[in-house]
């Protein structure tokens, strides 16, 4: 599971592509250099990366992924709980929802949710 852990300038980076793949490698570049600043270089050299970990693919210059944000982020929200809650889900909502008040749709969406859960 330790591979769907990314790094802020990485998530970034394969938002651009979750966001308009499949994409050719130079237009991914161009999106690149616009949104986050990086030359044509850089940008490869994260495509690269990425790729030796079984994150994205990269087949005749076209660029996907293979590893979906929704893994990503079931990731990175298991790690928030397990380290900062002893993964205790109760502890971490307690802490989200603070003072903070919920509408009753979102109550309604939330206990479908648990109720799914424990079947």
């Amino acid at each position: 599971m330790e591979q769907y852990k990314l790094f802020d300038a990485e998530y970034k980076f394969v938002s651009i592509i979750w966001e308009n793949e499949p994409i050719n490698s130079t237009g991914l570049s161009k999106i690149c250099l616009d949104k986050l600043g990086w030359k044509k270089p850089t940008t490869y050299n994260m495509l690269r990366k990425l790729c030796d970990r079984n994150i994205l693919q990269n087949e005749n210059a076209i660029v996907s992924s293979l590893v979906k944000r929704e893994q990503v982020q079931k990731y990175e929200s298991e790690m928030i709980v397990e380290k900062a809650f002893a993964g205790s889900l109760p502890a971490f909502l307690t802490a989200f929802l603070g003072e903070k008040k919920i509408s009753a749709k979102e109550a309604k969406e939330l206990k479908g949710i648990i109720e799914e859960a424990t079947k």
